[in-house]
């Protein structure tokens, strides 16, 4: 694998990692290679900023620090102490929180901490059934959740593909649960947090709003927020919301205190400070009006290609999507999700399989950030969809236009190529 097409700073850096190491260094360009080449539909992918990534390879990755600003347990930390305050001032300017908590290594361990704060062992929740797009952490039996809670699953209408919230009310009266969550890994449309307020309050129940998928267009004002009416909003950083990989916990100021415990020490160690450091530049991208359009645009793009999906003959599930994510159903050509997502990966389209009721199981879940961060925009949507079904048909040189387009569109220009630090 070689350098050409790297910005030349970038280029030397690489060529000191294949000094060292050259048997990463091959994977590490061969990855760049991989998401320069293809077109990343995955969800809950996207591509971080320079700045972010310089952040996440900055000497703050030397830094241990368990604990909290101004409460550590190890010495030397003035200046990490500084970069969480500003990831924690920022995430709460941004989301219009009392609280903030930006030490979770993801999303599944902000919710782990969330269960910890409010519930347990062996309390009921009612969240979204996993065959209806609950996330593992919602219930599944192979998960922490699953094993320590007794989870009662809602699902969705089965004409319309939505939230039956009359059948949530029911669930909640019947079964009383400690906790309601709300979220999802594949609902295409916006969650209705009014009404889950109102029938949590209804039974007594804390809410929690699992918000991975929705935050960054929550940030960029691109959809509902949950932070008025839930106690407690568990996200994940990357995603929509274009920054390093990792979680975050928004609460309401009473609840602060058992959050923060609830993180450290009860679920996690010490922080990563050089990703809380990347969280913080993110949570600043996501304040600019650069954004706010950025967001927008990637639910402009997601409708057009749920449309242009529909028009190929695909079924889309709920008729389009509010959102990043469009549900695809490919039956009507034919296959089942398995052999399509095959045939799409080989053509370089990257997505993945899902829960999809009305697909019998399993459908194709796709997303819109990450193309959009490479600055497509409706009428590469309408040439990725053209592509998407040529390529579940087996048409011949489906790879050579999806590489054409991807190159195109690259997710870091040359002044701009992904090498955090100096290496």
């Amino acid at each position: 694998m070689t350098t050409a097409g790297v910005e030349p700073a970038a280029a030397a850096a690489y060529d000191v990692l294949r000094r060292q190491d050259p048997e990463l260094a091959e994977v590490v360009l061969g990855e760049f290679d991989r998401q320069s080449t293809s077109l990343q539909l995955i969800a809950a992918e996207n591509f971080t900023s320079r700045a972010v990534l310089t952040a996440l390879g900055s000497p703050l990755a030397n830094k241990y620090a368990e604990g909290y600003p101004g409460a550590r347990h190890h010495g030397g930390c003035e200046l990490v102490d500084v970069a969480e305050r500003i990831a924690t001032d920022r995430a709460k300017a941004l989301f219009g929180a009392d609280h903030a908590n930006v030490q979770s290594h993801s999303g599944s361990s902000a919710v782990l901490a969330a269960y910890a704060a409010l519930l347990r062992p062996g309390d009921t929740v009612l969240a979204m059934g996993l065959p209806y797009g609950g996330h593992l952490t919602h219930g599944s039996p192979a998960n922490f959740s699953g094993r320590w809670f007794d989870f009662v699953g809602y699902g969705l209408d089965p004409e319309s593909g939505l939230i039956d919230y009359d059948q949530v009310r029911a669930l909640a009266r019947t079964h009383r649960p400690k906790a309601i969550v709300c979220g999802s890994i594949a609902y295409p449309r916006h969650i209705d947090y009014a009404a889950f307020r109102d029938v949590a309050d209804d039974v007594g129940a804390c809410l929690i709003a699992d918000a991975a998928h929705p935050m960054g267009l929550v940030a960029g004002g691109a959809a509902p927020s949950p932070v008025p009416y839930a106690d407690v909003v568990c996200a994940t950083t990357h995603k929509v919301l274009r920054g390093p990989r990792g979680g975050m916990i928004l609460c309401r100021g009473d609840l602060a205190e058992r959050v923060d415990r609830a993180v450290f020490p009860f679920t996690q160690g010490g922080a990563q400070m050089h990703t809380i450091a990347a969280k913080a530049v993110a949570f600043g991208e996501a304040a600019t009006p650069a954004f706010t359009a950025y967001a927008h645009q990637v639910v402009a793009n997601a409708r057009v290609l749920a449309a242009a999906l529909a028009a190929e003959g695909f079924g889309v599930s709920t008729g389009g999507t509010d959102t990043h994510l469009v549900l695809v159903d490919p039956a009507p050509h034919g296959v089942d999700a398995h052999v399509a997502r095959g045939r799409l990966a080989a053509a370089g389209l990257v997505l993945d399989t899902c829960a999809l009721p009305d697909a019998d199981g399993r459908g194709l879940r796709l997303g819109t950030a990450a193309v959009t961060t490479q600055g497509m925009g409706e009428g590469e949507m309408a040439r990725v969809a053209a592509l998407f079904a040529a390529a579940v048909r087996e048409e011949d040189n489906v790879r050579g236009e999806v590489r054409e387009l991807a190159g195109r569109f690259p997710p870091y220009p040359a002044a701009e190529t992904p090498v955090a630090g100096p290496l």
